[in-house]
């Protein structure tokens, strides 16, 4: 039986906590290839942050405790700290995967560790590898996009519009407070009778939220004050509540940030045939088929028109939403899962 290890030191999070409440990207992400790896018929340790052990779906979650690691594994996944790079030295393969812009692994303490160990660098997508310059030393890169939970995939056209409701479902700091002005002064007097639904806030982010908590709070706080202009505010909600929230929205709006190296929330609105309405930045613009699935805005006059035009118009809502069930399904876990195996010597 194989054995793969993965490690991450950033908020306590698990696998049963991921069916219960909300999780940012890179921890549901981390989560879906621990369980597809067990799912697979591997051995599968996760050493993170969590208080005492459990066991989930066939994946053993421990504390991170370097006294009880296993000399070497098969594939061992270090997952964005730096502390985890080279953990388990005797490891046939290891991989250091990132899901922020790689800027950082320019950093001494990055650097360091990975001349030392060269991990293969695992990307989500071709823009996300273009952040990390090639001269970082590492022992290969590869490409291989997030996987989306079945739940999201292989869904049947709607048989009816839903109403005027646009959906925005990120960080309240990835550009949501220019999207409320395009909404406030543009989109909203246009169609009046739309609404735009924020699922949004820390309480995904746990502690990491800590230090921006009060600026997430303003722009909310904003939002709250535009009730009258058709905007309404959520709680972030656990997979089940958000599917039925995104499959009852006519659009997503996002306008996309330069840190996005992947955007798993927009591959899963797609994925449900969600039309979607974004800006060329960071990896957005990899998510979404301009003019087939949605629109890819070069400046505000065409996000505007082409959110107008989504929230009014059904014949082009009809048009996007079956591109986006029939050509935006993503791979699976389980192949997301075999691709990290090919990497195994």
């Amino acid at each position: 039986m194989t054995l793969v290890m993965m490690a991450d030191d950033g908020i306590p999070f698990d696998g049963m906590m991921a069916e219960s409440s909300p999780l940012g990207g890179a921890e549901a992400a981390f989560v879906s290839l621990a369980e597809a790896f067990a799912a697979r018929g591997h051995q599968v340790l996760v050493c993170n942050k969590i208080k005492a052990p459990i066991r989930h779906k066939g994946v053993y979650w421990t504390p991170i405790d370097p006294s009880s690691f296993p000399e070497d594994c098969d594939l061992y996944i270090g997952n964005r700290g730096h502390r985890l790079i080279g953990l388990i030295p005797g490891a046939r393969r290891q991989v250091f995967w990132l899901h922020n812009p790689g800027d950082y692994l320019l950093k001494p303490r990055y650097l360091w560790p990975l001349l030392r160990y060269r991990p293969i660098l695992a990307f989500a997508g071709p823009h996300h590898a273009s952040t990390v310059p090639g001269w970082v030393p590492n022992g290969g890169r590869a490409t291989i996009p997030l996987g989306l939970a079945d739940a999201f995939r292989g869904r049947l056209p709607l048989g009816q519009m839903p109403p005027p409701r646009a959906i925005f479902t990120s960080n309240p700091l990835r550009g949501l407070d220019w999207l409320l002005d395009l909404w406030e002064r543009r989109i909203a007097p246009a169609v009046p009778q739309a609404e735009l639904h924020l699922y949004s806030g820390a309480a995904v982010y746990g502690q990491a939220a800590d230090k921006k908590a009060s600026a997430m709070n303003a722009v909310l706080a904003r939002a709250d004050a535009l009730a009258d202009k058709g905007v309404r505010r959520h709680e972030p909600l656990p997979r089940e509540g958000l599917i039925e929230a995104l499959r009852s929205s006519r659009v997503m709006l996002y306008g996309g940030d330069p840190g996005e190296t992947f955007c798993l929330s927009l591959a899963e609105a797609q994925a449900l045939g969600v039309p979607a309405v974004v800006r060329p930045l960071g990896s957005v613009a990899e998510r979404v088929q301009n003019g087939v699935t949605g629109t890819v805005a070069a400046d505000d006059d065409a996000f505007v028109k082409a959110a107008i035009a989504l929230l009014s118009e059904e014949a082009i809502w009809r048009r996007q939403h079956e591109a986006a069930l029939a050509t935006q399904q993503g791979l699976s876990w389980d192949e997301v899962a075999q691709r990290f195996e090919g990497l195994i010597p």
